[in-house]
């Protein structure tokens, strides 16, 4: 009798001794856009741009400080968030364009308090005369996109992307990396008029 309880408990723990197991992960919502479609957007604007047809809003209105000045907002409804643009003449003003440019980048840099990182991106077009530079802030900062750019003569223009919810980095990443596409086009065929 004690044998058999031996070897009932020897084959017991060699039973039991397979691998341990785990529990799967929870599944996470895979989120999926539309391919982008661009189309030239034209409007009462010192500039052209290609915007996303996904965006079914271009708000534009006039600052009161300066009637030369525009605020423009590319409204996203479905994916919760809104690329805020501002335009502001440079009027062959050296000292303009660098406190337009101090301006901007101090604005970026306000969010290194939260983002775990400021990527920057020069964008140089001497064609199209359009330079400026491009800021991928990644963690929990409340904008993830920045970005202006200028002839650096007569024309200055810079723009923050926005959602519409708490910043969760990985809730938003998706959408943020949507529409970062969606800003670099709009840099990339910008035209002066």
């Amino acid at each position: 009798m004690k044998n058999n309880l031996i070897y009932l408990l020897l084959v017991f723990i060699l039973v039991s001794c397979e691998e341990d197991v785990t529990p799967k992960p929870s599944a996470q919502l895979r989120l999926s856009y539309p391919e982008a479609k661009y189309k030239v957007k034209e409007a009462d604007l010192p500039f052209t741009f290609e915007m996303n047809t996904l965006s079914d809003s271009l708000q534009i209105s006039r600052l009161k400080s300066d009637k030369e000045s525009y605020a423009i907002n590319i409204v996203y409804p479905k994916l919760k968030g809104t690329i805020y643009l501002t335009y502001k003449p440079v009027k062959n003003n050296p000292e303009n364009l660098k406190e337009y440019l101090l301006d901007a980048q101090n604005f970026t840099q306000e969010h290194t308090k939260k983002a775990d990182e400021i990527v920057e991106q020069i964008y140089d077009n001497k064609e199209r005369k359009v330079y400026g530079m491009f800021y991928e802030v990644g963690g929990n900062a409340a904008s993830q996109s920045q970005f202006y750019v200028t002839d650096s003569t007569s024309h200055f223009l810079t723009g923050s992307l926005y959602f519409y919810a708490k910043p969760n980095y990985d809730s938003i990443l998706p959408a943020a990396h949507y529409l970062k596409n969606d800003i670099q086009k709009l840099m990339e065929t910008i035209s002066w008029k």
